[in-house]
């Protein structure tokens, strides 16, 4: 049976390693995937209060949105990191200090 207390569990561990992973990486691609966990933690919190307080809707709503959120800032992300290691070379989120307008 799963209760409110093992989601949030699973949730906390999930938002930990992606922030883990985020404080982390110089790697941008690491630091998008970390970003990842920490919207998939959010979402899954959504879910599960939703579902235990009684409002089907409204959590799995706001976990779409995420989920949407989470796509497109993907994919702006990796046109970013792209761009980025055509213009430098490396795709090291501290090597990549300067902006050309």
């Amino acid at each position: 049976m799963i209760t409110l207390n093992s989601c949030l569990a699973v949730t906390a561990i999930l938002f930990a390693l992606g922030l883990y992973n985020v404080m982390t990486r110089k790697n941008a691609v690491g630091l998008l995937m970390g970003v990842e966990l920490i919207l998939n933690a959010a979402s899954i919190n959504f879910v599960a209060f939703s579902h235990f307080n009684g409002n089907h809707v409204g959590g799995n709503v706001f976990s779409l949105f995420l989920i949407v959120l989470a796509a497109s800032e993907a994919a702006v992300a990796l046109a970013i990191v792209v761009s980025i290691y055509k213009q430098f070379g490396t795709i090291n989120a501290d090597e990549a200090d300067s902006l050309k307008g």
